[in-house]
């Protein structure tokens, strides 16, 4: 790529549950997006227009992504909005100044008064946990149903993280190198939002436990 051309995205992938757009540019930058970030940020002339911030957004999702050209692409949200065509160059500069213009949005929000709400009512979720394989018998059960603030089991990563603090002694076998995650039956992200009544799978990557820490 020489100096003159722009990154162009090499991959874009949709994670609906987690309400993310990843994409991967040809210089090898990943950029995750949340759903409310490009809607918040999309350029319809309607709102473009106006002063205020657009919100209400924190829950949207998408429908689909449409190809425009060989340039951009359309993103049509489940809210109804499907009249912002985004350029490579203009999802390149939202991800790599995704931080800053984040906090200009949420100040812009906070000034015109409006309270963002959280992604549930509820403070507590309820996860149904299944083992397998070896984890059945170091762990002494196939299945548990798991109760904790949702702020501190947001996505997977977290998830195991408190798991595993909660298994004392035998935590390790939690460790993210040495298993996989499902959540509702398919292969999970560390990224990957949890929600009250999920059920979780965990699965390890081998055969064989891994040893346990030395003091």
């Amino acid at each position: 790529m020489s100096e003159k051309e722009h990154p162009v995205p090499t991959e874009i992938n949709l994670h609906r549950k987690s309400r993310l757009l990843e994409i991967t540019f040809s210089d090898g930058r990943r950029f995750r997006f949340p759903c409310e970030f490009l809607r918040v940020h999309s350029r319809a002339a309607e709102e473009v227009t106006r002063d205020a911030p657009v919100v209400g957004k924190e829950k949207v999702n998408i429908d689909s992504i449409e190809p425009q050209g060989n340039y951009a692409i359309r993103i049509v949200f489940d809210d109804g909005h499907d009249t912002t065509a985004f350029s490579w160059e203009t999802l390149y500069d939202l991800g790599v100044n995704q931080e800053k213009y984040w906090q200009a949005y949420l100040e812009r929000v906070k000034a015109a008064g409006y309270q963002r709400g959280s992604d549930d009512e509820s403070d507590e979720i309820t996860l149904r946990v299944l083992y397998f394989n070896y984890l059945v018998n170091k762990l002494g059960k196939q299945e548990e149903t798991v109760k904790l603030p949702r702020r501190l089991a947001p996505d997977v990563e977290s998830f195991l993280k408190v798991l595993a603090r909660r298994k004392l002694d035998r935590g390790y076998l939690l460790a993210p190198e040495t298993v996989r995650v499902t959540v509702n039956r398919q292969f999970a992200e560390p990224f990957t939002k949890l929600e009250d009544g999920d059920e979780v799978g965990i699965v390890p990557n081998s055969p064989t436990p891994p040893p346990p820490p030395r003091d």
